[in-house]
């Protein structure tokens, strides 16, 4: 590029730079609270600060999924069908407990009441009959839904419904539940700009009338001007987490409910969101519609709870970015399902049966940042496939992932395809081992029923089964202190290693490469790195999870391991 052309490109640069900045001047646009909004849809701030901390999913779950083999084609005769088969094989007694259906399960209908049915022709005898045969069986029963308008398939479901879905499952005995992302509706970043606030008193008259001018304008909140307004002023800025309008000293007769009627300064032909919050406490979101008044000024109005005496009222929109939508939606569901549990519990006087809540937005929003205090676990990418390089990249991002995992928070690479499409005995086997070495859920994706076959007799010459219900890999899982494998060396022959209870650990050499190759690491390795407490020896103990060979070793570990396969060792200090 020639000097006169930079020049050229520099001086409209500043042209344009210069004629935005008078635009905001006009339109009285704070440009450093633009900036920051702009700097907020790039995070996630964060909600809630406590982990989930349900009771339930401690180790990574087990179970089967109808999704991955049989789509929309499901149905009762067919899940009792596939429980069944896990009974039989074993698997259940391996620790598959889960029997979780997936999309389509539900009819496009809800009841008279609004609650969700399941499919009146194939589900004839109704979810809640499904989940009592499932329990006799020893199994604990799954379901599926959508943070979404829709489900991926186009059915009933829960966003906006929450708690009575939630309920419904508690009412059916459910004790898993996926919560997919198809058709979500983001939460508005944008905030309504507030002119007045009236206090009254359900079928009775208004109380108490607060200018927003008066109240406390914190962050990128601030008093602007409008003649159109009865006192000229009003309270914008609350967009994208970055302002709140605070009123502090809001004095009542008496506790009750009250109707808190919000004045608006109309602007903006789009769709916003503030949430109010009530003495720190009670929080009530609200949804804005696009403005195509003929007035300038709008209301809305909330039934609140205040308390006798002295209330503080908080106005604001804590959505900054869509992450931080995708954050409050699921958390949202979260506290629903917690609440719905318990409360099923305490009226009817039984045993509360919390329920396992995955997340599956498909890692678009950083759930790893936010999953633990949503949720049991939380997808990390989108669907996986039969595909071997698929299989190997949902390992890839996983694995880097490693920090984000806690005891009863759990990163989810999506289910297994161990079983399903053209994969090796090598893939299979690798597949498997990479889930167990990541502390993933194991939730099988293939039609168990192969493993039996019309008379009822077992086939466990099954490769594939035997793969499913190996206890020594099932066991690294599983392990109760449920620490992530990580690379301590990566390239086309990655080794993984995964701390054990008792001070023990996995070793995993995984080969992506082609061919045949060998691999060895040195113990002192293992041993000086920060995450690992194998105990400093001279001789270790080295269980092959795979060949079933216990070998004494001294100062390294060594493998011969098939393209696209691994060798997996349990080691542990020799006494």
């Amino acid at each position: 590029m020639s000097k006169n052309k930079k020049l050229k490109k520099v001086l409209a640069l500043g042209t344009a730079t210069a004629a935005a900045a008078a635009y905001m001047k006009k339109k009285k646009v704070c440009p450093i609270c633009v900036a920051k909004r702009a700097m907020s849809a790039t995070r996630v701030n964060a909600f809630a600060r406590e982990a989930y901390d349900n009771g339930v999913a401690l180790t990574p779950p087990m179970g089967w999924s109808s999704w991955n083999t049989f789509r929309h084609k499901i149905s009762e005769d067919l899940i009792l069908e596939i429980a069944g088969a896990m009974e039989k094989s074993g698997l259940r007694d391996a620790g598959y407990q889960y029997v979780n259906i997936d999309d389509c399960w539900q009819s496009s209908l809800r009841d008279s009441q609004g609650k969700l049915m399941a499919d009146l022709t194939t589900f004839p005898g109704g979810i809640p009959s499904l989940v009592r045969k499932l329990n006799e069986k020893g199994f604990r029963a799954g379901i599926y839904s959508s943070n979404g308008t829709l489900t991926c398939e186009e059915m009933p479901a829960s966003l906006g419904n929450e708690a009575l879905d939630a309920d419904t499952l508690a009412e059916w005995g459910i004790e898993y539940f996926k919560y997919d992302f198809c058709h979500n509706k983001t939460i508005p970043t944008a905030a309504p700009e507030i002119d007045k606030l009236i206090i009254g008193r359900p079928h009775g008259r208004d109380e108490l009338t607060l200018q927003a001018e008066d109240g406390e304008a914190r962050g990128s909140a601030r008093v602007l001007q409008d003649a159109h307004l009865e006192t000229g002023k009003y309270v914008g800025g609350l967009s994208g987490s970055g302002g709140q309008l605070i009123f502090q000293d809001v004095m009542l007769p008496e506790a009750g409910e009250y109707v808190l009627t919000v004045g608006l300064r109309k602007a903006g032909m789009w769709e916003k969101y503030a949430e109010i919050v009530i003495n720190g406490e009670d929080t009530y979101p609200v949804t804005i519609p696009s403005t195509k008044g003929f007035t300038h000024e709008g209301r809305l109005q909330v039934l609140v709870q205040f308390k006798e005496g002295r209330n503080s009222i908080l106005i604001h929109n804590p959505i900054g970015s869509r992450f931080d939508s995708a954050a409050k939606q699921y958390t949202n569901m979260g506290r629903e399902l917690r609440r719905a549990t318990r409360e099923f519990a305490e009226k009817h006087g039984t045993e509360e049966k919390p329920i396992v809540y995955s997340i599956c937005e498909w890692g678009l929003n950083l759930p790893w940042r936010w999953g633990a205090t949503a949720g049991n676990l939380w997808r990390t990418t989108m669907d996986i496939k039969p595909i071997w390089p698929w299989i190997v990249t949902i390992y890839e991002i996983t694995a880097r992932l490693y920090k984000y995992q806690c005891v009863g928070g759990w990163n989810d690479p999506d289910m297994l395809e161990v079983g399903n499409g053209n994969l090796t005995d090598d893939e299979n086997t690798a597949h498997f081992s990479l889930w167990c070495m990541l502390a993933a859920p194991l939730i099988l994706g293939n039609d168990v029923r192969r493993f039996v076959d019309a008379e009822g007799t077992v086939d466990k010459d099954n490769k594939v089964l035997k793969i499913l219900t190996n206890k020594d890999m099932i066991a690294i899982d599983q392990d109760k202190r449920g620490m992530q494998g990580r690379k301590v060396v990566s390239g086309m022959m990655d080794i993984l290693a995964k701390p054990l209870e008792n001070k023990e650990l996995a070793v995993c050499f995984f080969n992506k490469g082609g061919s045949e190759a060998n691999a060895e690491i040195e113990f002192a390795k293992l041993t000086n790195e920060s995450f690992i407490d194998l105990p400093k020896t001279e001789y270790y103990d080295v269980f092959d999870v795979w060949n079933k060979v216990l070998e004494t070793k001294k100062a390294k570990l060594t493998a011969t391991i098939p393209p696209h396969g691994v060798r997996v060792f349990r080691v542990r200090a020799k006494n």
